[in-house]
C-alpha cells in the first residue's frame, strides 16, 4: 500500500493535521493497514521535501496542518491514471515457506499446507463476515458512505485474495502428490503444460468440509483475522 499517495488523497479533500490523517486512512481501509503517527509524520517530512504537500497554518487546537500542492495534485493524478507495477511482486511469506519445505528434513510438506488451509479459511470467513457488516452499513443509510464503499472494495479484494490462496494450496498439495506417485515409480517427472504456465492451475481438487464454500456465507460481525 501507497502511504505517500494515500495521504496525498486525503489532503486532497483539505488541510489536515498527522493524527487526523492517520484516523481517515484507517477508516477508509477498514484499519487493515493500520499506521502509527510517527510513520504518519515520516511520510509528510518526505512529501514537504519533495514539494508535494507544505505546512497549511494551525487549526484551533494549534495542530499543523498540511496542504497538498500543484505538484502533489499532480503527481496523484499521475498515480491513479498509472497501473500498479508487478513486473517486481513483493515477497510472500507463504510461498517462500513451501519453497523451503520442499525436501526438507523432516518436515512434513503436506502438514504445513493442511495447516495454512484452515488459516486460510478461516481467514476467508472473517473477511466474509466484515464484508456483511459494510454492507449493512451501507444498506441503512447511517454510516459514512463514502468509507464504508472503500472498505468494501478493501474486504472483497481480500475475500478474492485468499479464495485464490486457498485454491493455489489445494493444487500444491495435487502437485506434490502426483510428483510423490511419479518418483515412487521412478518416472521422469512431466513437462509443464500450459496451465501450469499460465494462470489457470487447473482445476482443484474437492474440499473438506469448512472449505472456501463455506465462506459464501454471511455471518455475524466479526473482526480482522489474525492468521
Amino acid at each position: 500500500m501507497s502511504i505517500r499517495h494515500g495521504l496525498l488523497a486525503l489532503l486532497e479533500r483539505g488541510p489536515r493535521y498527522g493524527s487526523q490523517l492517520r484516523t481517515e486512512f484507517e477508516s477508509r481501509t477498514g484499519s487493515t493497514w493500520p499506521l502509527n503517527v510517527g510513520q504518519v509524520y515520516t511520510t509528510l517530512a518526505r512529501l514537504e521535501r519533495d514539494g508535494l504537500v507544505a505546512p497549511g497554518g494551525e487549526d484551533a487546537a494549534g495542530h499543523t496542518l498540511y496542504a497538498i500542492t500543484d505538484a502533489g495534485h499532480q503527481e496523484l493524478c499521475s498515480w491513479y491514471e498509472r497501473p500498479v507495477d508487478r513486473t517486481n511482486p513483493p515477497r510472500d511469506e507463504l510461498s517462500i515457506k513451501l519453497a523451503m519445505a520442499v525436501g526438507a528434513p523432516g518436515v512434513d510438506i503436506r502438514a504445513v499446507i493442511q495447516s495454512q488451509r484452515h488459516a486460510t479459511i478461516r481467514a476467508m470467513q472473517d473477511y466474509t463476515r466484515l464484508k456483511a457488516q459494510a454492507l449493512a452499513a451501507i444498506e441503512s443509510g447511517k454510516s459514512q458512505e463514502r468509507d464504508d464503499v472503500a472498505w468494501l472494495l478493501v474486504v472483497e479484494q481480500l475475500i478474492f485474495q485468499t479464495e485464490a490462496e486457498a485454491r493455489w494450496l489445494d493444487h500444491s498439495e495435487s502437485r506434490l502428490v502426483r510428483l510423490s506417485v511419479l518418483a515412487e515409480r521412478g518416472a521422469p517427472a512431466p513437462a509443464p503444460s500450459t496451465a501450469d504456465r499460465g494462470t489457470d492451475p487447473g482445476p482443484a481438487p474437492a474440499r473438506a468440509a469448512g472449505s472456501t464454500a463455506s465462506a459464501t456465507a454471511q455471518p455475524s460481525r466479526g473482526g480482522l483475522p489474525h492468521a
